[in-house]
């Protein structure tokens, strides 16, 4: 087997490199908390200026018709560069279920402004009542013209600018999967923060109408919707914690190089250098897992071990290199004018959402234990 990226894919990876490393900057990134903003909008309108916001989604809506690994790529160099934009809630958690399960009204009204960056989606995927994204708490009613929602979910990426919200109610015995409009009747937003400073939401819904052309497929297919939703989503996860890392640990290498105690290199220490060879050593295990679970999603193999063995080695390596990054800039690491910080945060709020790394050894216990 040929484990080497397509001339395509290396080009692709190295365009997005290029353009997110120009655009988001330290000094961009600063200039962004001082206006009290999170959204690199600049950068998400260049990225859909060269057609990588649609690298995934059919070409009948503007689409470049490829697949998971091209947007694998793209989220790896949104995490190498702790770009804060709205990639894996719209582009993964929103925006692949309504190209694989959506009508084509649904396809048509929503996805071409999300390949040109005009239409932004967001997700609710975590309940107060469930650890598990898969069994939703909240629930829904049929009434004239769709159902009625009601719930409360919590961390929604992205809520003021978001079109629709995907969530997943539970309707009967069955599961639906709605489209919701934030700005509907029945909706409560109450701002959130999360580890790394990201503005998050909690919505609670009281009776909240989706029309029923906001509906995502049947109540017969919510099921299967919703699990590729929250496999996509944790793969996506596991794609950002990766480029964090390798942003990250390839920072760390380079401060190691500069900074000097006794007249050299700290890099030259045996301590140092141990610390930085364990951190590759994750960051490889990172990939090859990363990459192992998006061949087997990408082919329509059985991938539920090979996905949560994928988190598990991003939330623990992704959390030992961080650490170590921090420890190894000594002061520096701590100090919020430099940059790293902003790597072991946003590391620590991957890290938990969608499972830790303990939840996700439970996960491969029941699988062993049947």
């Amino acid at each position: 087997m040929d484990f080497r990226f397509t001339d395509e894919q290396q080009e692709i990876r190295a365009a997005i490199k290029k353009l997110l490393s120009e655009l988001v900057t330290d000094l961009e990134l600063k200039a962004l908390a001082k206006d009290g903003k999170w959204f690199a909008e600049r950068a998400w309108k260049a990225l859909a200026d060269a057609g990588m916001l649609g690298l995934s989604l059919p070409e009948s809506v503007g689409g470049a018709g490829m697949g998971l690994f091209e947007l694998v790529l793209l989220l790896g160099q949104v995490g190498r560069t702790v770009a804060p934009l709205p990639a894996v809630a719209t582009l993964v958690s929103a925006a692949r279920p309504i190209a694989a399960f959506g009508t084509e009204e649904q396809k048509q009204r929503l996805l071409p402004g999300v390949v040109t960056g005009e239409t932004i989606l967001s997700a609710a995927l975590v309940n107060y009542d469930s650890v598990d994204a898969r069994t939703p708490t909240a629930t829904a009613t049929k009434v004239d013209g769709g159902y009625a929602v009601t719930g409360t979910f919590t961390n929604v990426p992205f809520v003021a600018e978001a079109t629709r919200i995907l969530l997943a109610a539970k309707v009967g015995t069955s599961i639906g999967v709605f489209l919701l409009d934030p700005k509907a009747k029945g909706v409560t937003v109450t701002r959130q923060l999360g580890t790394n400073g990201e503005p998050l939401a909690e919505l609670v819904l009281a009776g909240a109408v989706v029309a029923s052309t906001d509906v995502l497929g049947d109540e017969a297919s919510g099921r299967a919707i919703l699990d590729r939703v929250v496999d996509e989503t944790t793969l996506a996860l596991c794609a950002v914690e990766h480029g964090v890392a390798e942003g990250a640990l390839y920072m760390t290498a380079n401060y190691a190089k500069e900074r000097k105690q006794f007249g050299v290199p700290i890099g030259t220490f045996q301590g140092v250098t141990q610390r930085l060879g364990d951190a590759y050593i994750d960051l490889e295990a990172m990939k090859v897992t990363l990459f192992q679970a998006t061949f087997r999603m990408s082919e329509g193999l059985d991938h539920t071990s090979a996905l949560a063995v994928a988190k598990f080695w991003a939330s623990e390596g992704g959390a030992r290199i961080t650490a170590a990054a921090q420890h190894i800039h000594g002061g520096m690491g701590f100090d919020r004018d430099y940059a790293v910080h902003r790597y072991f945060l946003t590391s620590k709020h991957l890290e938990f959402t969608l499972g830790s790394a303990p939840a996700q050894l439970a996960r491969l216990g029941e699988l062993v234990c049947g």
